[in-house]
């Protein structure tokens, strides 16, 4: 083996066990002297010097040395494990994996730990070192940023090197491109099926054994490009860790979910967005320790990234217990830029701090400020073909949460005809596609608008949107789309079905189209347009704004069915409130079946929707409950859970439930579809 070979495989190696010790590093930090991590810490600096000196790297070997000799010092007991050792370790896992990265490079920096004080801390920042708090983490600051360089390659939990191989991600995209063009070649040999040879593709056994095998080959080659959210949560603790010492806070890292996967280019996407949000949640939502004590709260904050897979979309939520967002500064940043917030609700205000340059703080600093990068995220998530959606109580924190599907590469499509051409609308973003009804239409100064369970949202044509014919809505379909805080209605020649979409990036030579998300090559070699629907709503709203037309209202009128959400998770039970609201339901929120049967005490509602595994009362005994009460048991029940067994199903329809959903299986379209029948079939 020659020195090239020796050096790729050491660097290989090193990736891996860098991250592996910036994790037992921040661990450490968090159990104080805990032998088994201070000897695990070693082992992995001493493999790293062994290693690095095998391979000719004396810079990396000198600068592991230094950090074990340190390690070995807390190994032996002589030195307590504190905060400012723990910044001098991780500033050496920084510069080892720069020295790391200049050996890959070829280049020839040196990068050395710089000297101590012989306590593991550096002079220059002991002078400048705040009152520490109390019960914290957070002891002194620190001056550099942590690194936020690209995503790591994940490794499972028991898997070893001998089953794991490295692939460029260059190759997985082909391979992902060329079962999309397989899965095009196969419509299209069904096509030629039907019309040339009159064979019905439905009733050939060949030709159905080919669609099951391409589509499972389509789940695995997507499947190739997942990977953990945990691949970046350990860059998202570092930067909370680092900057809550450098403001004096005290704060505990929290995650849940981590093992959920999505596309690796989704995640990517994400990355920046989500640092934005936690730097952002230290700097302005989580109050210093005295702060929090004087209002009633613990000294430590908490921050707390949870995500979870629904259906086909994936959910990452960032939420402090901090300050929460002042509404009122808010509407008043709003009017001074000439917003007009009269007649909004406090939901839609709140979704004003993803305007470009509003800012609910009083300075601007280099970290973050809500409102202040908060349309940057928008605009990344909305890239992602999600959406951001933000909810906050003043005093008790914020939450912001983004939802995403899977994958981009295929997108479960709805498939519509305006001007004489077909498009596709991304379906998560399709809340209502229904035939014209014109007893539902109603003209409001001037324009027509449409009812939708209690809500008035505007219609326009889709064909007039994109420029396509001139003149208003006809009687075609209509497909109502929501993007992170609005509704509008388009109308559209006809609906011809839904599908999943192999989606491609326009070329970049092309100029920026904001109401195109991409395209995809029909079975007949035409092209289909992907629209992108936040992007058709501004336009839209533009139009109309250009015909002097006020603002559409969104807001759900009076008489609205009441729904009563059951759920111990606050992320599954507040995504739930959002979509149901959106749909104009009125909502209230338990968190056990205890809680829940006591607001229905006091008010019943037109239908219960709860999860089976809660604290206290669980979803089955809810079920049961209710259906024993005198005046409740016509309540209908509508269980949402992760269990999926067949056992399970049928113990909730013993319980009385009247339907039964697995998260699993879960999207907003699905859901509404489940209230509105329930609620129809007790009407």
């Amino acid at each position: 083996m020659d020195a090239d070979q020796v050096l790729r495989l050491f660097i290989q190696e090193a990736e891996g066990r860098l991250d592996q010790l910036g994790q037992l590093l921040l661990q450490l930090e968090l159990t104080g002297k805990d032998e088994t991590l201070i000897r695990s810490v070693f082992r992995e600096l001493h493999t790293l010097k062994g290693s690095s000196a095998v391979a000719g790297l004396d810079e990396v070997s000198r600068i592991a040395h230094e950090l074990e000799t340190l390690v070995d010092t807390l190994r032996v007991g002589g030195r307590p494990v504190t905060a400012d050792v723990i910044d001098t370790l991780l500033r050496g896992a920084d510069q080892l994996r720069t020295a790391v990265q200049t050996a890959q490079d070829g280049g020839s920096r040196r990068a050395g730990v710089p000297p101590t004080n012989g306590n593991g801390v550096h002079p220059q920042r002991t002078a400048a070192k705040p009152p520490p708090p109390a019960n914290g983490i957070a002891t002194a600051p620190i001056n550099s940023p942590p690194s936020t360089g690209s995503l790591p390659t994940p490794r499972r939990s028991g898997e070893s090197p001998a089953t794991v191989i490295k692939v460029p991600l260059e190759r997985l995209e082909e391979l992902t491109r060329l079962v999309g063009e397989t899965a095009s070649a196969h419509l299209r040999m069904g096509r030629m099926l039907k019309d040339t040879f009159k064979i019905d593709p439905a009733a050939c056994t060949e030709f159905n054994e080919l669609s099951r095998l391409l589509n499972d080959l389509q789940d695995r080659a997507t499947r190739t490009q997942m990977i953990p959210v945990s691949t970046i949560t350990d860059q998202l603790h570092r930067a909370v860790r680092d900057l809550s010492r450098a403001q004096g806070k005290s704060i505990r890292w929290e995650v849940d979910g981590v093992d959920t996967e999505l596309d690796r280019g989704v995640l990517h996407q994400l990355s920046d967005s989500l640092m934005h949000l936690v730097r952002n949640a230290v700097d302005h939502g989580v109050e210093l320790p005295a702060e929090r004590q004087a209002a009633g709260k613990p000294a430590m904050a908490s921050i707390r990234l949870h995500a979870m897979q629904l259906g086909s979309e994936v959910i990452i939520a960032i939420t402090d217990d901090g300050r929460g967002i002042d509404v009122g500064r808010v509407t008043d940043q709003a009017d001074r830029r000439g917003i007009d917030t009269e007649g909004m609700t406090e939901q839609e205000i709140l979704g004003l701090t993803f305007q470009p340059g509003l800012s609910t703080t009083p300075f601007v600093t280099d970290v973050s400020g809500r409102g202040v990068g908060l349309d940057v995220v928008r605009t990344n998530v909305e890239s992602a073909h999600g959406r951001v959606e933000v909810r906050s109580e003043p005093g008790a924190g914020t939450e912001f949460r983004i939802v995403v599907p899977i994958t981009t590469a295929v997108l479960r499509c709805l498939l519509v005809e305006a001007g004489g051409q077909s498009f596709a609308l991304p379906f998560h973003r399709v809340q209502v596609s229904q035939a014209h009804d014109s007893t539902e239409v109603v003209h409001a100064e001037g324009r027509p608008v449409i009812r939708v369970d209690g809500s008035t949202i505007p219609i326009r044509g889709l064909a007039e949107t994109l420029g396509l014919s001139e003149g208003r809505p006809g009687t075609g379909p209509l497909v109502v789309l929501a993007d992170t805080s609005r509704r509008h209605a388009f109308q559209v020649d006809r609906l011809i079905g839904q599908r999943d979409v192999v989606i491609k990036a326009l070329s970049p030579l092309l100029p920026h189209l904001p109401a195109v998300a991409g395209a995809s090559v029909e079975p007949d070699g035409s092209i289909l347009v992907v629209l992108d629907p936040p992007g058709l709503i501004q336009r839209a709203r533009q139009a109309d704004q250009g015909r002097g037309r006020p603002r559409p209202v969104d807001a759900p009128q009076p008489g609205r069915r009441s729904i009563l959400v059951v759920d111990d998770a606050l992320t599954i039970r507040e995504l739930q409130r959002s979509i149901l609201e959106r749909a104009g339901f009125a909502v209230r929120v338990a968190t056990d079946g205890v809680n829940a049967m006591s607001n229905l005490a006091e008010a019943p509602s037109d239908l219960v929707l709860t999860d089976i595994e809660m604290p206290n009362m669980d979803g089955f005994a809810l079920t049961e409950a209710i259906r024993e009460h005198p005046t409740l048991a016509n309540i209908p029940v509508l269980i949402l859970s992760s269990r999926s067994s067949a056992a399970d199903r049928q113990r909730g329809l013993d319980a009385g439930a009247d339907g039964y959903i697995q998260k699993s299986g879960f999207d907003e379209a699905s859901l509404l579809a489940a209230v509105n029948r329930l609620l129809g079939a007790r009407a």
